[in-house]
Parts: structure tokens; C-alpha cells; sequence
């Protein structure tokens, strides 16, 4: 749980912890600094800017973004999956270099689940690559905060589905604690 400093704003607009870290949903204008942000997080999949657009506008409910004196320093793309509406699926988590080291991706994950209206979100899903540890450590870190009840499965093969030319994908699920 992240403990809130004093001067903590509400949740559903911003939120300041004891690291100065500002937590807050994305707006249109966000949209040419997640994708530099994105581009310098390898080995995150760079989508186009247009995307990233698309994300902090018609995904801003299901996002947030973190900023450090002025600077984006993370940003969490999530979205409901259509099948499971009580399911997030956390497409990215990018954390500038400045702000690595102390636990931002966590904390933008939590701060994204506190908000009201992802209050009924049961479960979280996400896919990642064999070799991507910093996302390994990441959700098991999840999983370990809400029992360790996650299961892991193929979700795209690197053969079967990316003809070769992008590593297998693996689905982590992880139920929440109520």
C-alpha cells in the first residue's frame, strides 16, 4: 500500500506521494511524451504516435500517467478487456531512467487500481516477453501483494503467431485481492 503524504490530492485527479512523484489520467497533450517516453524504454514495442494518442484520450480512464518536477518520469497504458469488463489488461508500463530504481511501476499500477472507477476490476492481466525481466519482477510483485494466486500461459507464439519475428508473449493473470 502506498502511504500518502499529508498533501495527497484526491485520487481521481492527482495524487503526490512522499517520492514527489505526481500521479495523474493522461490528457490529448500527453500524447508526443508517452511515445518518447515509450521509445526510451526498451524493450518495450514502440506503436506508432497516433497510438499514443489514442491512449491518453479515448483510454484516459484506464491510464495514468506519473510526472517528477514537470517531467513525465512513467506511464501505465491499461485498458478493460471487451470480454471481461472486470478484467484491466496492462498493455505498458514505461518508466523514464531518471525514476527508475524506486518502485514507480508499482506505485502507478496501485494508484491506477485506487481510483473509483476501476473499483470493480477483479483481476489484472498482462502479456510479457521470456527475457523481459523488469516485467517479471514487476507482477510478481503484483501477485505476490494479492496472494500470489497468478497463473502464467502462452498467449502468442513466436512462431505460430509472429511468423518468427517477435518473441513469444505470455499472459499473466493475476486475480486481486478484494
Amino acid at each position: 500500500m502506498i502511504t500518502m503524504a499529508p498533501w495527497a490530492i484526491d485520487p481521481e485527479t492527482s495524487t503526490k506521494t512522499q517520492e514527489e512523484f505526481v500521479f495523474r489520467k493522461p490528457e490529448r497533450t500527453d500524447g508526443n511524451r508517452v511515445h518518447s517516453l515509450i521509445e526510451s524504454c526498451p524493450p518495450l514495442d514502440t506503436n506508432s504516435s497516433y497510438c499514443n494518442f489514442l491512449q491518453t484520450t479515448h483510454f484516459k480512464d484506464t491510464c495514468i500517467v506519473a510526472e517528477s518536477d514537470g517531467e513525465m518520469a512513467g506511464f501505465v497504458s491499461a485498458y478493460r478487456v471487451p470480454e471481461k469488463e472486470n478484467t484491466l489488461f496492462i498493455w505498458q508500463v514505461a518508466v523514464g531512467e531518471k525514476a527508475r530504481g524506486k518502485g514507480l511501476a508499482f506505485k502507478m499500477i496501485q494508484q491506477l487500481l485506487a481510483r473509483d472507477d476501476l473499483s470493480d476490476i477483479r483481476c489484472i492481466e498482462t502479456t510479457i516477453t521470456r527475457l523481459n525481466k523488469a516485467s517479471w519482477a514487476l507482477f510478481k510483485k503484483v501477485d505476490q501483494a494479492n496472494g500470489n494466486l497468478g497463473e502464467v500461459s502462452l498467449f502468442l507464439d513466436e512462431e505460430k503467431h509472429f511468423d518468427g519475428e517477435h518473441d513469444s508473449e505470455y499472459l499473466y493473470r493475476i486475480p486481486l485481492k478484494q
